[in-house]
């Protein structure tokens, strides 16, 4: 097991250092390179995260779900991507579950997710 461990080591990019912590019901936007033919592209995919699953940083993934048209869309980011080029916290959800699969089957108002808000000194 330590072979393992100094082999990830070896192959870390420490990008996942630069990333924001962030946890199911956040809202977040993947910024990630797209290769088309020669080309190549940066698209963002914004949604709320519905689960982070793995243990180590090399096995970790998280999905990402948005609406778009109508359609739900859900994405499955590796956390240790090299196409992954940022990632920004956009809202910070309220949630009590760690994977909330619920989400899929609520429409309109019933499926929006409320927002942790910061402690403010009272006076402000």
């Amino acid at each position: 097991m330590d072979a393992i461990k100094i082999v990830e080591q070896a192959f870390s990019q420490n990008k996942a250092a630069q990333y924001p912590e962030f946890k199911a019901g956040d809202t977040v936007t993947v910024t990630y390179r797209i290769k088309e033919g020669d080309k190549e592209r940066l698209q963002k995919f914004r949604g709320v995260v519905l689960q982070i699953s793995g243990a180590t940083p090399f096995t970790r993934t998280f999905t990402v779900r948005k609406v778009s048209s109508g359609v739900g869309v859900e994405r499955i980011f590796p956390y240790e991507s090299p196409f992954i080029d940022s990632i920004e916290l956009n809202k910070v959800g309220k949630v009590r579950r760690a994977r909330i699969f619920y989400l899929r089957d609520l429409a309109g108002k019933k499926a929006r997710i409320r927002e942790k808000r910061a402690l403010t000194a009272k006076g402000e």
